[in-house]
């Protein structure tokens, strides 16, 4: 046992520790002192995009990422309070068309407006690549032509143009068909396989977030399963998603259903289902089948998920009414088929009667003409195809009692002279099942619109209210009105929901690293104006976005600010 200290010896330890203290002078360290935020978003309501409750707080920003997130002492360089409005990620589009829009006008009004920070890009046709058959892709924009061949190529020419929001995008299957077959119906070879091959792991390589399908029209309807699998293989080992515009969604919905299913559990890969509906009025009320379809799948461990615009019309062209053959060779060999009688007359039989695993819109809507309504820009935008025919019946001197063959033989009229395409809204799925799919967790929200803007050269046609109204329609009726979503689930579907489904790591959630992709909004004044008949009106209650930390829109008014970049790969 040790004897204990007496006061002498606490005296000489002390003074030992004083003459060391002394002859070795302590080292102040600097203290390191953290750059001022650039911008501090005070006391606003947090709804982070996890699904997790709301809570109040500040975020602070610097160099285009989220530093802190809470009670935040710093002062930043410049300051807004937000008390009353909540505070989320930016939305997430992840079903987009606005490739050649944004470089029109990179502004993205119709998309900014709504909250969306992120633009993806590609159903089917995407804008890359653009070789082969197809040669390289020319557009002239403020009497500049810009040319790109690869997906890559477009992303360089986007950033160059300089666009508003982030832009990412698939590989479309279309687009690869035509660089190798052109507007051939034949089945490919093993060396033209290849080549596809070779242009879907180019356009991985380029950024791209997976291989899209839009399988319901050629030349989509041109692949086999077999020939999805083979380059959704590719897809797999670069990490992608394979997204899907299904090949029926009206009497042969349940089978297409299950072809996605199928392409994901043998790939290897995620699946995302696009605008997942029954559009044929024969099925209607049946979503909870398909529900259980895709339930089943996840149980078996297949990663597959879809998602939904809150809206039940969809926008396709009226030429999906002709029946496939009369497509191949491109829309020149189109109208030639549509000049020649004979093909009419059997093109109005396949019409009425239908072909074996063709999606027919025509009978999809009952052959009801009033649920067609015209969204191109031309003498009859904005009208109903059962007005459109009166119209130009009456004017050729014809009788009220026009019979369904009359009206086709007419139908194949317009179409001939719109060139052959037209775009068309179709009224051809209900509210029930809409809902019926937006309430699953695995289902997201993607508006497959384009950005559009109220003035100027991009207010044109007669476009679908989704263009404008999407994200604050979901926020407005589903939440607010109907309460079929609370808040913090709504924003998880329009955020992280469609970031993980990319495999984006840093984008999608109010989380300290993540770029500072926000948007601020009034919860009880946000809510769409679109009309099917007037849709070149913008939502209310977005109050600010920010894109990579930079505002974008403030006080509800776009700014010059273009803080937009492409984001490459699944990252």
């Amino acid at each position: 046992m040790k004897p204990p200290l007496t006061p002498l010896s606490l005296i000489l330890i002390l003074a030992c520790l004083s003459t060391s203290s002394a002859a070795e002078p302590a080292v102040t360290k600097p203290a390191v002192t953290k750059p001022a935020p650039d911008l501090v978003l005070r006391n606003g309501r947090i709804v982070d995009g996890t699904g997790s409750p709301w809570f109040s707080g500040d975020v602070a920003i610097r160099n285009n990422r989220i530093v802190a997130i809470g009670r935040i002492p710093e002062q930043g360089k410049s300051e807004k309070d937000l008390r009353g409005l909540v505070i989320a990620p930016g939305f997430i589009d992840i079903h987009s068309h606005s490739d050649t829009l944004l470089l029109e006008d990179g502004a993205a009004q119709s998309k900014l407006r709504q909250g969306v920070t992120t633009e993806v890009l590609g159903e089917g046709d995407s804008i890359g690549p653009s070789s082969g058959k197809l040669g390289p892709k020319k557009f002239t924009v403020r009497d500049q032509t810009l040319q790109w061949s690869t997906l890559g190529e477009y992303f360089d020419t986007l950033e160059q143009e300089t666009v508003a929001v982030n832009v990412a995008s698939y590989v479309g299957l279309s687009t690869v068909w035509r660089c190798v077959m052109g507007d051939s119906f034949e089945r490919p070879t093993d060396d033209q396989r290849q080549q596809m091959r070779e242009l879907v792991r180019q356009a991985m390589a380029d950024g791209a977030m997976g291989l899209s399908s839009m399988l319901a029209m050629p030349p989509g309807s041109l692949a086999t399963t077999d020939d999805i699998v083979d380059l959704c293989t590719e897809v797999a080992k670069a990490g992608g998603i394979y997204s899907s515009h299904i090949r029926n969604e009206g009497t042969g919905v349940f089978e297409a259903v299950k072809e996605a299913i199928e392409i994901g559990e043998r790939a290897h890969l995620p699946v995302d289902m696009i605008h997942l509906k029954i559009a044929d009025q024969k099925y209607w009320g049946r979503m909870s089948e398909i529900v259980a379809l895709i339930d089943a799948a996840r149980t078996r461990g297949v990663n597959v998920q879809a998602h939904v615009y809150p809206y039940t019309r969809g926008n396709n062209d009226l030429s999906s009414i002709l029946p496939p053959w009369v497509h191949e060779g491109g829309p020149a060999m189109l109208r030639e088929r549509l000049k020649q009688p004979a093909l009419r007359a059997q093109m109005k039989r396949d019409i009425q009667q239908g072909l074996p695993g063709w999606y027919n819109h025509y009978t999809a809507v009952g052959g009801d003409w009033s649920r067609m309504l015209i969204s191109k820009e031309t003498t009859f935008k904005g009208l109903t195809m059962d007005r459109v025919l009166a119209e130009r019946t009456r004017n050729k001197g014809a009788r009220n009692q026009e019979t369904a063959p009359d009206l086709l033989e007419e139908f194949l009229n317009y179409l001939d002279e719109e060139g052959g395409s037209v775009s068309t809204v179709y009224a051809h799925h209900t509210e029930e099942d809409m809902t019926t799919a937006l309430v699953q967790p695995w289902c997201s929200v993607g508006s497959d619109g384009l950005a559009f803007a109220c003035d100027g050269p991009l207010r044109r046609g007669n476009p679908h209210p989704r263009s404008f109204g999407t994200f604050p329609r979901i926020l407005g009726v589903y939440v607010r009105e109907t309460k079929l979503l609370t808040l913090e689930e709504a924003i998880r579907k329009m955020t992280s929901q469609n970031a993980l489904k990319l495999g984006l790591r840093d984008r999608g959630l109010v989380a300290v690293g993540y770029y500072a992709d926000l948007v601020v909004f009034n919860e009880s004044e946000i809510i769409d104006h679109a009309t099917y008949t007037e849709p070149f009106q913008y939502p209310d209650g977005i109050r600010h976005v920010l894109v990579n930390g930079q505002i974008a829109l403030e006080n509800g008014q776009p700014t010059t600010v273009r803080s937009g970049r492409a984001i490459r790969g699944r990252n």
